[in-house]
């Protein structure tokens, strides 16, 4: 699936930059990288594996970009992080024998919830609340369940990881932003490591669309470093939103 017209190069390159964009804000690149990656032709087990490749340039660049300045401590992370990559790399070996499709039955709905409780839930900014779960049980259960469903579906996790964050940890936004970047990258590679032992992955559209996802993921981390929850929380509940309509509307 390397040779593409000249048109659909340029929409996954458009498709690449705006993921990273949104991703690196709000979560949920994979539900716009992914659709374009099918309408280009590839199979889904091979959107799933391109896009992981591609997904690694705009979680990284984000990562960096919220860590240079100071937002995510990387090496406290780091357990974390491990703990997010053995979960995607299980539901990565899961996603090559079973149809993707069985997610999305139920995702849009659990888009809506994470919509209706980021717009509707009180006193949400970037400073950070009492925490419901102990950062113990947080990354031993929350994460790796997180990085499983990246693993096995991918589209939304971000979201998911920012749920987990803001109502579990106590998180504010942009903190909240920041770490789930870092897992999410996480996430990527230890999907991505799967994909490309099983050879599914497009590795020439793969890194194209990758230099587009740094750079959206450079665009989208500044603002949101500049702007904090009045640029997260409303651009949150506007993609959770806009993908489970999407989603509805192709099932």
């Amino acid at each position: 699936m390397e040779d593409l017209s000249l048109m659909l190069g340029l929409l996954l390159i458009a498709a690449a930059f705006l993921a990273g964009f949104v991703d690196s804000i709000a979560g949920g690149g994979g539900l716009i990288a992914v659709p374009a990656l099918l309408l280009a032709g590839f199979t889904p087990v091979e959107a799933l594996g391109t896009n992981k490749l591609q997904g690694l340039f705009g979680s990284a660049s984000a990562t960096v970009a919220y860590a240079r300045k100071g937002h995510v401590n990387l090496k406290a992370q780091l357990p974390w992080a491990a703990l997010s990559a053995v979960g995607a790399a299980l539901g990565a070996l899961l996603a090559t024998v079973i149809p993707g499709g069985l997610f999305q039955a139920f995702l849009p709905f659990l888009l809506i919830a994470i919509a209706l409780y980021f717009a509707f839930k009180p006193n949400m900014g970037d400073v950070d609340r009492a925490r419901r779960i102990s950062p113990f049980l947080f990354g031993l259960v929350i994460v790796p369940l997180i990085g499983f469903y990246d693993g096995v579906f991918g589209p939304g996790a971000g979201s998911f990881f920012m749920l987990g964050f803001v109502a579990l940890a106590g998180y504010g936004l942009l903190k909240a932003t920041a770490h789930t970047k870092l897992l999410n990258f996480a996430s990527n590679l230890g999907a991505f490591l799967v994909f490309a032992f099983v050879g599914v992955i497009s590795w020439k559209i793969g890194l194209i669309m990758g230099a587009a996802q740094f750079a959206g993921a450079q665009a989208g981390s500044r603002l949101a470093m500049k702007n904090g929850a009045r640029i997260i929380k409303p651009l949150l509940v506007i993609t959770c939103l806009a993908l489970a309509a999407k989603l509805l509307l192709d099932s």
